[in-house]
């Protein structure tokens, strides 16, 4: 059966900073397990930071608000107040921890800053890492923990806003919640870690959901489904991105970019979506 989810998954390949043919943390205290969290997130969310800065040709002492998003670790002082000083931002940077939010904060954490580059009219980074690998649970017969096992992977992406320039620009953030279901989707913090809790009727709720947030949200801007010229859907596994072709009758190629980040590395929790 576990063989089968894995195959099922659409993930060939990931990267994890704790690879389970190399050893085995699923034992390992939360006490342990942040620990090697903090020793990991800093270096990955350096290299992020930095090719971004580079790629918006932007020094790091010009950054208004760096806001880093993470819901697999926990260290005081946080990854923003450690990664800014190494990155040389300035003394007086605005800094924003969100956590705890999972698989969709990167995008209230967009929106909050983009509102903060219109309201500032200053350049700000958006920061997204998640060491899934590092709260793999003991041998279980709990399908649900197999299939999360089966999806998940390590990363860290980082995205640069600012005021004008080329590039995509942010039009508007739309959110729905559907309060019901809250318990489809948990993230318990245990004496071994995190445990995540997966439902498998969350694609089905995502049916109900998905076809009025989008088309509120384009009618906003009087546009339809085919205006849209291209997608990034979360790829959260491949029964949410074939819900999400179904639901919005998108073409059979519209989500090859969502496919392809799950084929190559997996659900990556908050940084997936900025991946795709």
């Amino acid at each position: 059966m576990a063989g089968r989810i894995f195959r099922s998954a659409g993930v060939t390949h990931r990267h994890a900073v704790a690879d389970p043919l190399v050893e085995d943390v699923s034992g390992w205290s939360t006490g342990q397990r942040m620990r090697r969290y903090a020793a990991e997130a800093m270096p990955l969310g350096k290299e992020a930071v930095s090719a971004a800065l580079a790629d918006a040709r932007l020094a790091a002492d010009e950054v208004g608000l760096f806001a880093v998003v993470s819901c697999t670790g926990y260290t005081t002082p946080g990854l923003d107040i450690r990664l800014a000083a190494d990155l040389g931002m300035a003394p007086d940077v605005r800094r924003l921890m969100i956590g705890h939010m999972g698989c969709y904060a990167a995008i209230p954490g967009l929106g909050t800053v983009a509102d903060f580059v219109e309201a500032r009219q200053q350049p700000a980074v958006l920061l997204c890492v998640e060491l899934t690998s590092l709260h793999i649970q003991p041998e279980t017969d709990d399908l649900g923990q197999v299939v999360t096992h089966a999806l998940f992977a390590d990363a860290a992406a980082a995205v640069v806003l600012r005021p004008s320039g080329d590039g995509v620009s942010v039009v508007d953030i739309a959110a729905r919640t559907d309060h019901t279901t809250a318990d489809h989707m948990r993230w318990d913090i245990t004496d071994l870690g995190f445990r995540m809790g997966l439902s498998p009727e969350v694609p089905a709720v995502l049916a109900e959901q998905v076809g009025p947030m989008v088309n509120d949200l384009l009618a906003r801007h009087d546009l339809t489904i085919a205006d849209i010229g291209a997608w990034a859907v979360h790829p959260g596994g491949p029964r949410i991105l074939e819900t999400v072709e179904r639901e919005l009758r998108l073409p059979a190629d519209a989500l090859d970019a969502s496919r392809a980040v799950l084929r190559e590395r997996g659900n990556c929790s908050s940084a997936t979506v900025l991946l795709v």
